[in-house]
């Protein structure tokens, strides 16, 4: 009885890590639910990108909903999904930017402030730029705060501050209609506007 125990304990451990290991390689990413969802945005106080003696914090949130997008201009995938966000922002959508730069950390580089402001500059009028404005997470707090592990993210913000939508990787058109307007919808409902109205109702 011994020998046999000593023979399933093994093959039992191997099974459930055999399971562990498929159920991870046919899992999507995207699809990880956010402990940030349902919760208010995390406080802040962070400068404009361009200007940094315009300081933000949570009142940017106030009376209206807004997607913010975690990006810079070393995400690739970030300039794919611009012209789509663009696209977005044109009807109505308010998209604000969480601009960070790895390039500006002592241990990925050098990078100036001004670099960083000419490369959006040039990213932006290549791609197309959705942006009402740019926050600057100078030190990436802002992020680890929001439980950010990359870019592209972006969170709907409602018009209370609270983070209704959590979504890694680009927005296309399929992830827009099948994530954020069923919630986007939800929110008009609750602020009492109509189907009719266009995009994200100031």
């Amino acid at each position: 009885m011994k020998k046999l125990a000593w023979f399933l304990v093994p093959l039992v451990l191997f099974l459930m890590l055999s399971v562990f290991l498929f159920l991870g390689l046919f899992s999507d990413p995207t699809q990880r639910e956010s402990a940030m969802l349902e919760n208010k945005f995390p406080d802040f106080q962070l400068p404009d990108l361009m200007q940094e003696n315009i300081i933000y914090d949570n009142s940017v949130f106030q009376g209206q909903m807004t997607l913010v997008n975690v990006w810079g201009v070393w995400c690739v995938t970030c300039a794919i999904e611009l012209p789509y966000l663009t696209e977005l922002s044109q009807q109505g959508y308010r998209f604000v930017g969480l601009y960070y730069d790895q390039d500006l950390d002592p241990d990925f580089g050098t990078k100036t402030v001004n670099r960083v402001r000419t490369e959006v500059t040039e990213t932006l009028g290549r791609f197309g730029n959705p942006f009402e404005f740019n926050i600057f997470d100078v030190y990436r707090d802002t992020s680890l705060d929001l439980g950010v592990t990359g870019a592209p993210e972006t969170f709907l913000v409602d018009h209370k501050g609270v983070i209704r939508v959590h979504h890694l990787g680009d927005i296309n058109p399929r992830v827009w209609r099948n994530k954020f307007m069923p919630e986007i919808e939800k929110i008009n409902v609750e602020r009492g506007i109509s189907d009719t109205q266009k995009g994200l109702e100031q």
